[in-house]
């Protein structure tokens, strides 16, 4: 089966066609759009994914060398939801024109499940790290379909936390590459910084809110101690201490995570995926780690077509009045 896929969750407008052997094309235009505001503005996101859509849709196609795919899939959350309203419908357009199968797609569960892309990617069960400027939770996967959320921030996600260290610093946005670039300068030892380890609190209600686990993680506080800082020491070792405190954190509890389930397959997605320094520590694990590749770290459509493979492969369809999510766990 030769899917297509369609991502618009965010400021990346991307297209991919993925088939048996794997991805045939994966097209990525990200939207300048946002750098003089220093953050993604919804409005600006929908118009411009609006306007590059059907181009890049074009390109994937062409590149794949297909004119039509056996199904679509597409972003159906979460996401910034007007973003998502502009692939999703677009999606469920190609699919109803062309008579193929549509399945509308769980963006975090792209991401989960991006390194079963690889040819030596991970086989379940495994334990999955997505991280990225919306999300920072660490999953385990038993099967399609069965996650479990072992821990996630419980306020600023890690990728939000080095756009607003970016910022401090004047550096641009994204601020998680300028941020990395400027590390590679600097003292991960010159600035003292907290790995924030916030305090387990049992539900407050049986079937309300779930309190907060052993494995959760915050960065919020982590971001101020940088403020602190800024007069105190130099940009290239605030990026370097900063970068190495919210690499202790999350290596701390993907170690942790895999002596809790004896599950020492481990595999991590999302923007800060990308992270050179993390990458290395992730790899420097006595664990069995498998990293995709850079590219399919961040925001793509290889990720959506291929979970929506899968799901398409088990007899799994959904109708064009699929809806867009804002929120949505991985599963539910």
């Amino acid at each position: 089966m030769i899917v297509l896929g369609i991502e618009t969750s965010c400021d990346e407008t991307a297209a991919s066609v993925v088939g048996p052997d794997g991805v045939l094309s994966d097209v990525v235009h990200t939207q300048g759009v946002h750098e003089e505001y220093g953050g993604v503005v919804p409005e600006l996101a929908g118009r411009a994914h609006a306007d590059k859509v059907v181009t890049t849709v074009q390109a994937a196609l062409s590149r794949a060398g297909i004119e039509r795919p056996d199904a679509v899939a597409a972003t159906a959350g979460p996401g910034l939801i007007g973003a998502v309203l502009v692939g999703l419908c677009f999606g469920k357009s190609l699919a109803a024109g062309w008579r193929v199968p549509f399945i509308g797609v769980n963006h975090l569960e792209g991401h989960l499940l991006s390194a079963m892309l690889e040819p030596d990617g991970p086989e379940f069960p495994f334990l999955s790290l997505v991280v990225s400027g919306g999300h920072t939770s660490l999953y385990l996967a038993r099967a399609l379909g069965e996650y479990t959320v072992l821990g996630e921030t419980v306020d600023d996600a890690a990728g939000e936390a080095f756009d607003k260290v970016a910022r401090m610093l004047d550096l641009g946005y994204p601020g998680g590459p300028a941020v990395d670039r400027l590390a590679l300068t600097g003292n991960a030892r010159a600035v003292e910084l907290p790995r924030p380890q916030p305090k387990v609190k049992p539900p407050k209600t049986p079937s309300g809110h779930q309190g907060t686990r052993a494995l959760d993680m915050s960065f919020s506080g982590l971001k101020t101690a940088v403020r602190a800082q800024l007069n105190h020491a130099s940009p290239p070792d605030i990026c370097a201490s900063f970068q190495q405190a919210v690499v202790d954190v999350l290596t701390n509890r993907v170690q942790r995570a895999a002596k809790q389930t004896g599950v020492r397959s481990v595999t991590m997605a999302g923007g800060v995926a990308a992270n050179s320094q993390l990458r290395a520590a992730m790899m420097g694990l006595d664990l069995d780690v498998r990293l995709p590749p850079k590219s399919r770290c961040t925001d793509n459509a290889a990720m959506i077509a291929h979970a929506g493979r899968l799901r398409l492969m088990e007899g799994e369809r959904h109708g064009l009045d699929r809806a867009a999510r804002a929120q949505w766990t991985p599963g539910a």
